[in-house]
């Protein structure tokens, strides 16, 4: 571990939000979680993990935008998506008209789910992102096509923001201020806007049991996952799921 740490000081420029891949066996259990919950074959969970992970624009574009921007000081070149992959699969699987995230930072998750809805839109199932983030600069990833041509992003605080939703919600992601009170205080405001099976997903599960209890008061089940990083000092987080 040591050795891990001293090599991420010398060659990662990160100092938050820390990008890594998952370990195989990491990998192998986010398949089944997507698989149990999606109630899809974990064999087509596994190619949506490879479909993401083998899309050669998205990671050139990522690489060309984080080398061209501001911001640039702060995050690596390299493409890793760690349990991003599994919110690619959720999307893939649940194929939702609205998907609505808090807490864009760089767009690196935004770009992922805007990559699940245009492969769905490919396959007759077109739906959309709202990116939701209170700093002006975030989503930065996101600007660009084919990507953008999905994703609304609104620059605001998430809770009114959620309250001026005009559409019903299928899959809601929860990954902006991750105190618990303001974590409770998103779920709280976007119940009413969900549409019939939405799902409910966290970012903060490690930290918090405010989706599994969001997910009792409201009759859902619950289910949580925790991410092993592969050659990072980083213990991982995960994601927890209310469906």
């Amino acid at each position: 571990m040591l050795r891990t740490s001293v090599r991420w000081l010398v060659t990662s420029r990160e100092h938050h939000n820390y990008t890594y891949d998952l370990t195989t066996l990491s990998r192998h259990h986010l398949a089944w979680f997507v698989s149990v919950v999606c109630d899809r074959p974990v064999s087509q969970v596994r190619a949506w993990f490879d479909e993401i992970e083998s899309d050669q624009p998205l990671r050139q574009h990522i690489e060309q935008a984080t080398a061209g921007s501001a911001r640039r000081g702060l995050a690596d070149r390299q493409v890793r998506y760690a349990r991003r992959i599994g919110w690619y699969a959720f999307v893939r699987a649940a194929r939702p008209a609205h998907v609505v995230e808090t807490g864009a930072d760089k767009g690196l998750g935004s770009c992922v789910l805007a990559a699940a809805l245009l492969r769905n839109a490919q396959e007759g199932h077109p739906g959309r992102l709202t990116s939701l983030d209170i700093n002006p600069e975030a989503g930065y990833l996101a600007r660009s096509t084919p990507w953008s041509e999905v994703v609304d992003l609104v620059i605001g605080d998430s809770i009114a923001s959620i309250g001026a939703l005009d559409r019903p919600v299928d899959l809601f992601l929860h990954d902006s201020d991750h105190s618990r009170a303001h974590e409770r205080r998103e779920f709280e405001a976007v119940q009413a806007k969900l549409a019939p099976g939405a799902i409910l997903l966290t970012d903060n599960v490690t930290a918090t049991n405010v989706l599994a209890e969001h997910a009792e008061r409201t009759g859902r089940r619950f289910l949580a996952y925790r991410e092993s990083p592969a050659n990072h000092w980083y213990p991982g987080d995960g994601i927890g799921v209310a469906w």
